[in-house]
């Protein structure tokens, strides 16, 4: 799919962080993982949680809520991974997400999607693209390929390079 269709879908995934929820664009979001085991990487910057074993392909695996400045919390029933494609300088790179809980896809429209407020300092206000209202509650969409920023990246497909260090388990 080129960039231009890509453009024109309004379905977002939304997902939660506490008790707050975001939306990702569907066009980034290649699977969604029940929770499985995750290989630590040693020397891995803190959000970092490991790598997985995703179809014979090492994963990276970030815990959102730390990459957010949030708490870390339990893993629960609802705790999964979202497979995301970045886009760095044209390169895709494909990296796991842990969320508290993936919640639906949602159409939202362009004309719906306000500027964000000041949220002090907790979010980078770089990779939140807006705010929409869906129902009586308030969404906050992200820009998947701001989260990161080019430093997280190399780090992240660094730890790609240990691909000896995933385990049966993760099969």
């Amino acid at each position: 799919m080129d960039k231009d269709n890509k453009n024109q879908i309004k379905s977002y995934l939304t997902f939660k962080l506490g008790t707050e929820e975001f939306a990702a664009h569907v066009s980034k979001v290649l699977n969604i993982l029940e929770m499985t085991p995750i290989t630590k990487v040693p020397k891995a910057p803190e959000y970092l949680k490991g790598v997985i074993n995703l179809r014979g392909a090492v994963l990276p695996v970030i815990d959102a809520r730390i990459k957010f400045g949030m708490p870390e919390a339990e893993y629960t029933n609802n705790t999964c991974i979202i497979v995301l494609d970045i886009d760095v300088d044209g390169e895709s790179v494909h990296v796991g997400a842990i969320v508290d809980s993936v919640q639906a896809v949602v159409e939202i429209d362009n004309s719906q999607i306000m500027p964000l407020p000041t949220l002090g300092s907790r979010y980078k206000s770089e990779f939140i693209i807006g705010m929409a209202k869906i129902d009586d509650r308030f969404v906050i969409i992200l820009n998947m390929d701001a989260v990161f920023s080019t430093d997280d990246i190399t780090q992240i497909v660094d730890a790609d390079s240990l691909e000896d260090t995933v385990t049966e388990n993760n099969e």
